[in-house]
């Protein structure tokens, strides 16, 4: 993960809560999962990896995975996961990207670029490493959750927030970077990416009894993270 929420303080309690949790296992993976599609032979650049949960689901549908965090835990932890000849790298978005021009086919940013100020450089890289017409497919927090969840601040701002969570039942604080939406569409298309699809999804309906909260089960949707299908030009 980027810099600012130090993911090494918390890597172990993080991934076994993200292994089964309401937004990770049957929301953010699902839909990242849908948007892929059939990535059978494709080469998939996991863009702050974590402990390779996406990784291991896009493996066992057939493609070859790399991988980077800017966590030297969740490398570790993913590393474990994957297997010894694991191509998982500690490296950090926002910062050149360790793998030459044209080297992967699609990349997929799962909750990570919500963590950086400026997107500029981030996407420059992650399109110079992708294959002409490569896709990114990415999900970020949703826009409208910052003023929601911050009475009184201004949506239209870049601004910088800590949210204090539980990661496993244990205390934690993400630092994250709320920007507008017409800020990331703006960013997106300066780099070079036609959107190919903005998906606001639904959760996964086989989730077990007890993971969605009753009130959310009368609904077909919530908004918690943001989806998009890109396509570099």
């Amino acid at each position: 993960m980027p810099q600012e929420s130090n993911y090494d303080d918390f890597a172990k309690d993080y991934a076994d809560e993200n292994e089964f949790s309401m937004l990770n296992a049957y929301y953010e993976r699902p839909a990242t999962l849908e948007l892929a599609g059939d990535v059978a032979g494709r080469k998939i650049l996991d863009i702050g990896c974590g402990a390779g949960p996406l990784a291991e689901q896009l493996t066992s549908r057939g493609a070859t995975v790399s991988g980077f965090d800017t966590s030297q835990e969740m490398v570790e932890l993913a590393r474990q996961r994957l297997g010894g000849g694991s191509d998982i790298k500690v490296a950090t978005l926002g910062e050149q990207l360790p793998y030459e021009d044209d080297s992967f086919d699609d990349a997929i940013a799962s909750l990570v670029f919500h963590y950086l100020p400026d997107w500029s450089y981030a996407l420059e890289e992650v399109r110079r490493v992708l294959k002409p017409g490569g896709r990114l497919i990415m999900s970020v927090n949703h826009p409208i959750l910052y003023p929601f969840n911050h009475r009184g601040q201004d949506y239209f701002q870049l601004t910088r927030y800590t949210d204090e969570v539980t990661f496993n039942g244990k205390p934690a604080e993400l630092t994250y970077w709320h920007r507008p939406l017409h800020d990331t569409m703006t960013a997106l298309i300066s780099a070079g990416f036609a959107i190919a699809r903005v998906w606001e999804p639904p959760y996964a309906k086989d989730a077990p009894e007890g993971v969605i909260p009753e009130a959310l089960r009368e609904r077909d949707a919530f908004l918690s993270f943001l989806f998009f299908s890109l396509r570099a030009n």
